[in-house]
Protein backbone atom coordinates (compact mmCIF):
# COMPACT_ATOMS: atom_id res chain seq x y z
CA UNK A 1 0.00 0.00 0.00
CA UNK A 2 1.52 3.41 -0.88
CA UNK A 3 0.37 6.00 1.69
CA UNK A 4 1.23 8.70 -0.54
CA UNK A 5 -1.28 7.43 -2.99
CA UNK A 6 -4.38 9.69 -3.31
CA UNK A 7 -6.88 7.18 -3.24
CA UNK A 8 -5.51 5.78 -0.20
CA UNK A 9 -4.98 9.35 1.55
CA UNK A 10 -8.54 10.25 0.42
CA UNK A 11 -9.74 6.76 2.00
CA UNK A 12 -8.19 7.67 5.32
CA UNK A 13 -9.30 11.14 5.40
CA UNK A 14 -12.94 10.02 4.92
CA UNK A 15 -12.83 6.79 7.33
CA UNK A 16 -10.89 8.34 10.16
CA UNK A 17 -11.57 12.04 9.80
CA UNK A 18 -10.66 12.97 13.52
CA UNK A 19 -7.44 10.62 13.89
CA UNK A 20 -6.31 12.24 9.91
CA UNK A 21 -6.88 16.14 11.69
CA UNK A 22 -4.76 14.29 14.91
CA UNK A 23 -2.20 13.18 12.64
CA UNK A 24 -2.10 16.41 10.73
CA UNK A 25 -1.40 18.01 14.13
CA UNK A 26 1.49 15.67 15.16
CA UNK A 27 3.26 15.94 11.25
CA UNK A 28 3.60 19.52 11.57
CA UNK A 29 4.39 19.57 15.44
CA UNK A 30 6.86 16.61 14.57
CA UNK A 31 8.48 17.97 11.38
CA UNK A 32 9.21 21.77 13.24
CA UNK A 33 10.50 19.86 15.96
CA UNK A 34 12.97 18.57 13.55
CA UNK A 35 13.98 21.24 11.51
CA UNK A 36 14.20 23.63 14.11
CA UNK A 37 17.45 22.08 15.39
CA UNK A 38 18.82 22.52 11.69
CA UNK A 39 17.83 25.98 10.56
CA UNK A 40 19.90 26.48 13.98
CA UNK A 41 22.88 24.73 13.20
CA UNK A 42 23.51 26.48 10.35
CA UNK A 43 22.77 29.92 11.60
CA UNK A 44 25.05 29.56 14.00
CA UNK A 45 27.87 27.81 11.85
CA UNK A 46 27.43 30.90 9.30
CA UNK A 47 26.91 33.66 12.49
CA UNK A 48 23.53 34.47 10.55
CA UNK A 49 22.15 36.20 14.19
CA UNK A 50 19.84 39.42 15.09
CA UNK A 51 21.45 42.52 15.76
CA UNK A 52 20.61 43.98 19.02
CA UNK A 53 19.15 47.95 18.95
CA UNK A 54 17.40 50.06 21.02
CA UNK A 55 13.88 48.69 20.43
CA UNK A 56 15.40 44.79 21.06
CA UNK A 57 13.39 43.44 24.04
CA UNK A 58 16.68 41.08 24.32
CA UNK A 59 20.05 41.41 25.29
CA UNK A 60 21.79 38.50 23.27
CA UNK A 61 22.06 38.16 19.81
CA UNK A 62 19.16 35.47 18.69
CA UNK A 63 18.79 33.50 15.15
CA UNK A 64 15.66 35.08 13.58
CA UNK A 65 15.14 32.29 10.76
CA UNK A 66 12.09 29.96 12.15
CA UNK A 67 10.28 30.57 9.10
CA UNK A 68 12.41 28.36 7.06
CA UNK A 69 11.69 25.52 9.01
CA UNK A 70 7.53 26.86 9.14
CA UNK A 71 7.99 27.43 5.14
CA UNK A 72 9.33 23.48 4.64
CA UNK A 73 6.46 22.47 6.84
CA UNK A 74 3.68 24.00 5.07
CA UNK A 75 4.78 23.20 1.76
CA UNK A 76 5.23 19.32 2.30
CA UNK A 77 1.93 19.59 4.54
CA UNK A 78 0.02 21.77 1.64
CA UNK A 79 1.32 19.41 -1.10
CA UNK A 80 0.71 16.36 0.78
CA UNK A 81 -3.27 17.19 1.48
CA UNK A 82 -3.48 18.68 -2.40
CA UNK A 83 -3.86 14.94 -3.42
CA UNK A 84 -7.47 14.88 -1.45
CA UNK A 85 -8.23 16.84 -4.82
CA UNK A 86 -11.49 18.46 -2.74
CA UNK A 87 -9.97 21.56 -3.43
CA UNK A 88 -7.36 23.73 -5.71
CA UNK A 89 -7.52 26.79 -3.54
CA UNK A 90 -4.17 24.99 -1.59
CA UNK A 91 -2.01 25.45 -5.47
CA UNK A 92 -2.77 29.07 -4.81
CA UNK A 93 -1.65 29.25 -1.06
CA UNK A 94 1.65 27.71 -2.26
CA UNK A 95 2.57 30.11 -4.47
CA UNK A 96 1.80 33.20 -2.49
CA UNK A 97 3.60 31.48 0.53
CA UNK A 98 6.23 31.00 -1.49
CA UNK A 99 7.10 34.87 -2.52
CA UNK A 100 6.21 36.13 0.94
CA UNK A 101 8.59 33.71 2.53
CA UNK A 102 11.13 34.98 -0.06
CA UNK A 103 10.62 38.40 0.81
CA UNK A 104 10.40 37.41 4.49
CA UNK A 105 13.81 35.64 4.28
CA UNK A 106 15.42 38.46 2.76
CA UNK A 107 15.01 40.52 5.28
CA UNK A 108 15.80 38.64 7.91
CA UNK A 109 19.25 38.14 5.66
CA UNK A 110 19.82 41.67 4.68
CA UNK A 111 17.10 43.74 5.38
CA UNK A 112 14.23 44.21 2.46
CA UNK A 113 12.92 47.81 1.74
CA UNK A 114 8.98 48.24 2.12
CA UNK A 115 8.41 48.89 -1.11
CA UNK A 116 9.44 45.20 -1.57
CA UNK A 117 7.29 43.54 1.28
CA UNK A 118 4.77 45.80 -0.09
CA UNK A 119 4.76 44.59 -3.55
CA UNK A 120 4.92 41.09 -2.41
CA UNK A 121 2.18 41.28 -0.14
CA UNK A 122 -0.09 42.16 -2.85
CA UNK A 123 1.33 39.79 -5.41
CA UNK A 124 0.57 37.51 -3.20
CA UNK A 125 -2.82 38.46 -2.21
CA UNK A 126 -3.59 38.24 -5.75
CA UNK A 127 -2.88 34.60 -5.83
CA UNK A 128 -6.07 34.17 -3.30
CA UNK A 129 -8.38 36.78 -3.52
CA UNK A 130 -9.05 35.78 -7.35
CA UNK A 131 -9.69 32.59 -6.33
CA UNK A 132 -13.24 31.22 -7.05
CA UNK A 133 -13.74 29.58 -3.57
CA UNK A 134 -13.00 32.86 -1.75
CA UNK A 135 -15.42 35.02 -3.87
CA UNK A 136 -17.00 38.02 -1.38
CA UNK A 137 -19.93 39.68 -2.60
CA UNK A 138 -22.32 39.01 0.75
CA UNK A 139 -21.63 40.40 4.42
CA UNK A 140 -24.34 38.67 5.81
CA UNK A 141 -26.28 41.14 7.09
CA UNK A 142 -23.45 43.18 9.19
CA UNK A 143 -24.96 46.40 10.29
CA UNK A 144 -27.34 45.62 7.70
CA UNK A 145 -25.52 45.23 4.37
CA UNK A 146 -25.79 42.24 2.60
CA UNK A 147 -24.66 42.00 -1.09
CA UNK A 148 -22.24 43.97 -2.27
CA UNK A 149 -20.46 44.39 -5.47
CA UNK A 150 -17.95 42.00 -7.11
CA UNK A 151 -15.23 45.32 -7.40
CA UNK A 152 -15.92 46.29 -3.37
CA UNK A 153 -15.04 42.50 -2.79
CA UNK A 154 -12.12 42.11 -4.22
CA UNK A 155 -10.71 45.90 -2.55
CA UNK A 156 -11.86 44.69 1.04
CA UNK A 157 -10.28 41.03 0.22
CA UNK A 158 -7.03 43.10 -0.75
CA UNK A 159 -7.12 45.12 2.50
CA UNK A 160 -7.63 42.49 4.85
CA UNK A 161 -4.91 40.11 3.17
CA UNK A 162 -2.42 42.94 3.91
CA UNK A 163 -3.98 44.10 6.94
CA UNK A 164 -3.21 40.80 8.78
CA UNK A 165 -0.01 40.05 7.25
CA UNK A 166 1.36 42.78 8.78
CA UNK A 167 -0.85 43.24 11.81
CA UNK A 168 0.78 39.68 12.71
CA UNK A 169 4.01 40.83 11.73
CA UNK A 170 3.83 43.79 14.16
CA UNK A 171 3.05 42.03 17.24
CA UNK A 172 6.02 39.40 16.74
CA UNK A 173 8.20 41.49 19.15
CA UNK A 174 8.50 39.45 22.20
CA UNK A 175 9.37 35.73 22.71
CA UNK A 176 5.53 33.69 22.49
CA UNK A 177 3.86 36.19 21.82
CA UNK A 178 3.02 35.90 18.01
CA UNK A 179 3.17 32.06 18.33
CA UNK A 180 0.43 32.30 21.25
CA UNK A 181 -1.68 34.83 19.01
CA UNK A 182 -1.44 31.96 16.17
CA UNK A 183 -2.37 29.37 18.09
CA UNK A 184 -5.57 31.21 19.39
CA UNK A 185 -6.39 32.20 16.45
CA UNK A 186 -6.22 29.11 14.21
CA UNK A 187 -7.68 26.35 16.87
CA UNK A 188 -10.81 29.06 16.60
CA UNK A 189 -10.84 29.06 12.84
CA UNK A 190 -10.49 24.58 13.56
CA UNK A 191 -13.53 25.10 15.77
CA UNK A 192 -15.56 27.13 13.28
CA UNK A 193 -14.86 25.36 10.37
CA UNK A 194 -15.41 22.03 11.71
CA UNK A 195 -18.61 23.10 12.53
CA UNK A 196 -19.63 24.19 8.87
CA UNK A 197 -18.46 21.43 7.43
CA UNK A 198 -14.88 22.48 5.80
CA UNK A 199 -12.31 19.72 6.62
CA UNK A 200 -9.97 21.24 4.37
CA UNK A 201 -9.73 24.12 6.23
CA UNK A 202 -9.77 22.04 9.25
CA UNK A 203 -6.70 20.47 8.57
CA UNK A 204 -4.77 24.03 7.37
CA UNK A 205 -5.79 25.48 10.46
CA UNK A 206 -4.62 22.75 12.36
CA UNK A 207 -1.29 22.22 10.69
CA UNK A 208 -0.51 26.26 12.00
CA UNK A 209 -1.09 25.30 15.23
CA UNK A 210 0.85 22.22 15.51
CA UNK A 211 3.80 24.05 13.96
CA UNK A 212 3.60 26.84 16.25
CA UNK A 213 3.59 24.70 19.35
CA UNK A 214 6.92 23.05 18.58
CA UNK A 215 8.31 26.48 17.77
CA UNK A 216 7.23 27.79 21.11
CA UNK A 217 9.25 25.44 23.06
CA UNK A 218 12.42 27.05 20.83
CA UNK A 219 11.08 30.87 20.96
CA UNK A 220 11.11 30.56 25.27
CA UNK A 221 14.46 28.84 25.35
CA UNK A 222 17.04 30.70 27.38
CA UNK A 223 19.88 28.93 25.82
CA UNK A 224 21.73 28.22 22.27
CA UNK A 225 18.16 26.62 21.16
CA UNK A 226 16.36 30.03 21.04
CA UNK A 227 15.41 31.48 17.55
CA UNK A 228 12.91 34.00 16.23
CA UNK A 229 10.70 32.81 13.99
CA UNK A 230 11.58 36.19 11.97
CA UNK A 231 9.74 38.28 8.61
CA UNK A 232 9.88 35.04 6.77
CA UNK A 233 7.70 33.32 9.56
CA UNK A 234 5.60 35.95 10.40
CA UNK A 235 4.50 37.11 6.99
CA UNK A 236 3.78 33.55 6.35
CA UNK A 237 1.93 32.67 9.15
CA UNK A 238 0.09 35.89 8.84
CA UNK A 239 -0.74 35.42 5.05
CA UNK A 240 -2.39 31.89 6.39
CA UNK A 241 -4.62 33.76 8.92
CA UNK A 242 -5.68 36.21 6.34
CA UNK A 243 -6.49 32.78 4.25
CA UNK A 244 -8.44 31.56 6.73
CA UNK A 245 -10.33 34.43 7.68
CA UNK A 246 -11.18 35.23 3.91
CA UNK A 247 -12.62 31.88 4.01
CA UNK A 248 -14.47 31.97 7.03
CA UNK A 249 -15.85 35.40 5.76
CA UNK A 250 -17.25 33.95 2.30
CA UNK A 251 -18.28 30.86 3.23
CA UNK A 252 -22.27 30.55 2.89
CA UNK A 253 -23.33 28.60 6.03
CA UNK A 254 -26.27 30.98 7.61
CA UNK A 255 -28.32 27.88 8.16
CA UNK A 256 -25.50 26.32 9.85
CA UNK A 257 -24.42 29.19 11.84
CA UNK A 258 -28.26 29.57 12.84
CA UNK A 259 -28.32 25.52 13.91
CA UNK A 260 -24.99 26.20 16.47
CA UNK A 261 -27.25 29.42 17.45
CA UNK A 262 -24.96 32.22 15.79
CA UNK A 263 -26.46 34.83 14.45
CA UNK A 264 -24.86 35.09 10.82
CA UNK A 265 -24.67 38.99 10.72
CA UNK A 266 -22.16 39.04 13.40
CA UNK A 267 -19.79 36.98 11.62
CA UNK A 268 -17.74 39.88 10.68
CA UNK A 269 -17.26 40.66 14.60
CA UNK A 270 -16.60 37.18 15.17
CA UNK A 271 -13.60 37.76 12.98
CA UNK A 272 -12.57 40.50 14.45
CA UNK A 273 -12.78 38.75 18.62
CA UNK A 274 -10.40 36.14 16.82
CA UNK A 275 -7.78 38.36 15.57
CA UNK A 276 -8.22 40.72 18.58
CA UNK A 277 -4.37 40.83 19.13
CA UNK A 278 -2.86 41.79 16.36
CA UNK A 279 -6.05 43.83 15.11
CA UNK A 280 -6.42 45.79 18.24
CA UNK A 281 -2.65 46.22 18.79
CA UNK A 282 -1.92 47.50 15.42
CA UNK A 283 -5.40 49.81 15.27
CA UNK A 284 -3.91 51.23 19.09
CA UNK A 285 -0.66 51.69 18.33
CA UNK A 286 -1.50 53.84 14.80
CA UNK A 287 -3.75 55.79 16.47
CA UNK A 288 -1.25 56.49 19.21
CA UNK A 289 1.50 57.49 16.75
CA UNK A 290 -0.87 60.11 14.74
CA UNK A 291 -2.17 61.44 17.81
CA UNK A 292 1.55 62.70 18.98
CA UNK A 293 2.25 63.49 15.12
CA UNK A 294 4.25 60.75 14.02
CA UNK A 295 4.10 59.04 10.90
CA UNK A 296 2.14 55.32 11.68
CA UNK A 297 4.84 53.50 10.47
CA UNK A 298 7.12 54.95 13.04
CA UNK A 299 8.83 52.43 14.71
CA UNK A 300 8.13 52.88 18.97
CA UNK A 301 7.62 50.91 22.15
CA UNK A 302 4.14 51.57 22.85
CA UNK A 303 2.73 48.17 21.56
CA UNK A 304 1.14 46.28 24.51
CA UNK A 305 3.54 43.88 24.81
CA UNK A 306 6.09 46.52 25.39
CA UNK A 307 3.88 48.32 27.93
CA UNK A 308 3.41 44.82 29.93
CA UNK A 309 6.74 44.33 29.64
CA UNK A 310 8.17 48.17 30.88
CA UNK A 311 5.41 47.12 33.45
CA UNK A 312 8.19 44.28 34.68
CA UNK A 313 6.36 41.21 32.94
CA UNK A 314 8.49 38.32 31.63
CA UNK A 315 8.08 37.70 27.57
CA UNK A 316 6.24 34.60 29.17
CA UNK A 317 3.64 36.53 31.65
CA UNK A 318 3.14 39.07 28.76
CA UNK A 319 2.40 36.54 25.65
CA UNK A 320 0.44 34.69 28.15
CA UNK A 321 -1.46 37.19 29.20
CA UNK A 322 -2.38 38.99 26.20
CA UNK A 323 -3.03 35.64 24.59
CA UNK A 324 -5.61 35.08 27.72
CA UNK A 325 -7.47 38.39 26.76
CA UNK A 326 -7.98 37.12 23.35
CA UNK A 327 -9.20 33.93 24.73
CA UNK A 328 -11.53 35.79 26.44
CA UNK A 329 -12.96 38.44 24.08
CA UNK A 330 -13.91 35.19 21.76
CA UNK A 331 -15.75 33.41 24.94
CA UNK A 332 -17.78 36.70 25.72
CA UNK A 333 -18.37 37.54 21.68
CA UNK A 334 -19.89 33.84 21.38
CA UNK A 335 -22.05 34.25 24.37
CA UNK A 336 -23.57 37.56 23.14
CA UNK A 337 -23.66 36.73 19.57
CA UNK A 338 -26.69 34.27 20.19
CA UNK A 339 -28.72 37.06 21.45
CA UNK A 340 -27.51 40.31 20.34
CA UNK A 341 -27.79 41.62 16.64
CA UNK A 342 -24.58 43.49 14.75
CA UNK A 343 -25.70 46.45 15.20
CA UNK A 344 -25.28 46.56 19.41
CA UNK A 345 -22.77 43.76 19.19
CA UNK A 346 -20.44 46.51 17.78
CA UNK A 347 -21.14 48.97 20.03
CA UNK A 348 -20.58 46.50 23.39
CA UNK A 349 -17.22 45.30 21.73
CA UNK A 350 -16.43 49.10 20.88
CA UNK A 351 -16.58 49.86 24.46
CA UNK A 352 -14.96 46.52 25.80
CA UNK A 353 -11.98 47.99 23.38
CA UNK A 354 -12.19 51.59 24.60
CA UNK A 355 -11.45 50.37 28.25
CA UNK A 356 -8.78 47.89 27.19
CA UNK A 357 -7.15 51.30 26.03
CA UNK A 358 -7.79 52.82 28.53
CA UNK A 359 -5.79 50.30 30.98
CA UNK A 360 -3.09 49.93 28.74
CA UNK A 361 -3.17 54.17 28.43
CA UNK A 362 -2.82 54.19 31.83
CA UNK A 363 0.06 51.59 32.44
CA UNK A 364 1.93 53.25 29.63
CA UNK A 365 1.60 56.62 31.44
CA UNK A 366 2.53 54.64 34.60
CA UNK A 367 5.73 53.24 32.70
CA UNK A 368 6.91 56.42 31.34
CA UNK A 369 6.56 58.41 35.23
CA UNK A 370 8.47 54.77 36.25
CA UNK A 371 11.23 55.59 34.39
CA UNK A 372 11.73 59.15 33.99
CA UNK A 373 11.65 58.54 38.15
CA UNK A 374 14.24 56.10 38.33
CA UNK A 375 16.64 58.15 36.25
CA UNK A 376 16.31 61.16 38.57
CA UNK A 377 16.94 58.77 41.33
CA UNK A 378 19.85 57.54 39.48
CA UNK A 379 21.04 61.46 38.52
CA UNK A 380 20.93 62.04 41.96
CA UNK A 381 22.92 59.38 43.54
CA UNK A 382 25.67 60.43 41.02
CA UNK A 383 25.45 63.98 42.03
CA UNK A 384 25.66 63.24 45.74
CA UNK A 385 28.72 61.00 44.79
CA UNK A 386 30.28 63.47 42.59
CA UNK A 387 29.61 66.04 45.58
CA UNK A 388 31.47 63.51 48.41
CA UNK A 389 34.36 62.61 45.96
CA UNK A 390 34.98 66.67 45.37
CA UNK A 391 34.99 67.03 48.97
CA UNK A 392 36.85 64.48 50.24
CA UNK A 393 40.81 65.17 51.17
CA UNK A 394 43.75 62.63 50.31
Amino acid sequence: MNILDQEVILELFKSYYGFFTAGTFLLAFILTWYFIPKVLWVTKEKQLVKEINHRSSHQIEVPSFGGVAFFLVLILIISILQSLRITYTGNHLIIGLTFLFMAGLKDDLVVSSARLKFVSQVFAAGFIIFSPELELTNLHGFLGITEIPYWLGYILKLFVVIALINAYNLIDGIDGLAGIAGIVICTSFAVMFYLISEPYFVLISVTVVGLLAAFLRYNFSRGHRKIFMGDGGSLTIGFLIAFLALKLLVRDNSATLLEEGFMPENRVLFLIAILFLPVYDTGRVILIRLSQGNTPFEADRNHLHHVLLDNKLSHKQASVLLGFINVLIIGLFMMLSKIINSVYLSLIMLALFVLIALVFEYLRKNRKYRVLSTRLTKKGIKVQIRGLIKNMNF
